[in-house]
Order: C-alpha cells, then sequence, then structure tokens
C-alpha cells in the first residue's frame, strides 16, 4: 500500500505529498512517526490482508491520536501492483538533484550527511582511485576528464557544489556553471579571499558580474564554524536543504494561486 499525505490542515507532522510504503512486514519512507504513522500502517496492513483498494481517510491530530499537533491530516491509501519497481525517488516527490564536484574529505562527509534524504547524488572527479567503487544507493559515481560535459548534461532546477581537489578546476567549473540560469543553488566551497580571487579572474575571462551573486561562496549555514569536514558537510547540508524547502513552498503558494484562479477548492 502506499499511504500520502493528501491534504493538511494546521500543523502535522509531514507536508502533502509526503508518502511511504507499506507492505506486510516492511515499510519504506515516512509521513512523520508517531501514532499517526503507527496507525497509517496498522490500517495499510489491514487492507493489504483483506483485499482492499485503499481510500481517503481524515486523521484529527488531538486526542484521539494522543499528538498535541492540533492539526489534521487527509491520508490516502492505494494498493500497488507488487511487482513494481517503486525507489526511494518514487517516494519522494520532488527529489534534490545534486551533482558535486569533489570526493575530498568534505565530498565524503557531505555524501554519509545527505544519505537519507531525498537527494539524488551525482558525484563527480577527475581521480578514480578517490570515488567509491560500489556507491551507496541515490549516489551515482563518476569519474570524467571532463567534468564540465556534466554539469551542461545536468537538468534545470539542478544543484551543484564544487570542491575539487584543484583550484585551476574550481574555476573552470564556476565559469561553466555560471553559463546557465536555470539552477537552484550553486555553492563553492572556500573563504571570502577565494571568492574574491575567483570574481576576479572571471571577471577578467568575459563572465558578466551580475551572474556573481548566483554563486554561494562561503557555503553553509551562519553559526557553524568549526573546519572539520563533518561540520562543513552538515552546514551545507543545511542550507541545501533550506534552498529547497524555500522552493517547494513558493511552488505550494503558486498552486494555490493557480487554483484560486480556477475556482477550485
Amino acid at each position: 500500500m502506499l499511504v500520502s499525505v493528501d491534504s493538511i490542515v494546521g500543523s502535522t507532522p509531514r507536508e502533502a505529498g509526503a508518502k511511504m510504503l507499506i507492505t506486510a512486514e516492511q515499510q519504506y519512507g515516512t509521513i512523520g512517526g508517531g501514532n499517526l504513522e503507527y496507525q497509517a500502517c496498522r490500517i495499510a496492513r489491514d487492507q493489504l490482508e483483506l483485499g482492499e483498494a485503499g481510500g481517503l481517510q481524515r486523521f484529527p491530530l488531538g486526542a484521539g491520536l494522543g499528538q498535541c499537533c492540533g492539526g489534521l491530516a487527509n491520508l490516502m491509501f492505494e494498493r500497488l501492483d507488487p511487482d513494481s519497481d517503486w525507489s526511494r525517488a518514487e517516494l519522494d516527490e520532488n527529489p534534490i538533484e545534486l551533482y558535486l564536484f569533489g570526493a575530498g574529505h568534505v565530498g565524503r562527509a557531505l555524501v554519509r550527511a545527505l544519505a537519507d534524504l531525498p537527494v539524488e547524488i551525482h558525484w563527480i572527479d577527475t581521480r578514480d582511485d578517490m570515488l567509491p567503487e560500489n556507491p551507496t544507493a541515490g549516489v551515482d559515481a563518476i569519474c570524467t576528464d571532463s567534468p564540465e560535459a556534466e554539469i551542461d548534461a545536468a537538468p534545470a532546477g539542478a544543484y551543484f557544489l564544487v570542491m575539487t581537489h584543484d583550484h585551476a578546476l574550481d574555476q573552470r567549473l564556476c565559469e561553466q556553471i555560471l553559463k546557465r540560469d536555470d539552477f537552484s543553488y550553486f555553492g563553492l566551497i572556500g573563504s571570502q579571499s577565494k571568492r574574491r580571487n575567483f570574481e576576479a579572474r572571471m571577471r577578467r575571462r568575459g563572465v558578466d558580474p551580475g551572474r556573481f551573486a548566483d554563486m554561494t561562496c562561503p557555503i553553509g549555514v551562519n553559526g557553524i564554524n568549526g573546519k572539520q569536514p563533518a561540520q562543513i558537510a552538515i552546514s551545507v547540508a543545511a542550507e541545501i536543504l533550506q534552498v529547497y524547502d524555500r522552493a517547494q513552498n513558493e511552488n505550494q503558494k503558486d498552486n494555490k494561486i493557480v487554483a484560486a484562479m480556477r475556482g477550485e477548492s
């Protein structure tokens, strides 16, 4: 059974669109945990056992469920073909498409930090011995002498992170990324000094200075100042999620406006 948060009112554990897959013995994904998820799993398994098709059910998150959120969640239960290939990307409606350049200490720490999140990682390096032979699920390890080509092949809305072992390569990648105007995020590891040097060099090479505002450098959220790879990775992962959440919120607002213009509820 596929269980989806169809719509919400007020405060709820997860947003509309969140999904989880329930089998007779396993669970994949989450709709927020707690008693809501427990009851949804119980109902889904009962429906599986009885051969029911599913349907929409209403869950007030108050005294009845023992949750203090106070909102309301409408959950859709859908019976699926057991032979279907339901991947993590299908449970997460809009996964982040991240192009990570660099397999050094910070790159490896970042891949670990993002392991359980809805992120599809294209992990790119020019050094074959730096990339894992058997990457984890959701990670595509790419060794190439032409990393710029991966930038050109990335879809609109992609997230780019540049943190290679070579400053000259970093700069080439920055220039290639700034030729695009359809990415969601572009981060470059380094200090303000590195940023100023790169901006000066790229300006001399004809890059429009107006594009520099689209480059985040230094990277990471404010308040985490540690220099250990794991600390940097957590800070950068948080920044990426902030960008993603803002985009999702804007999309929801746009959808509500369109629905209102069409006279939909």
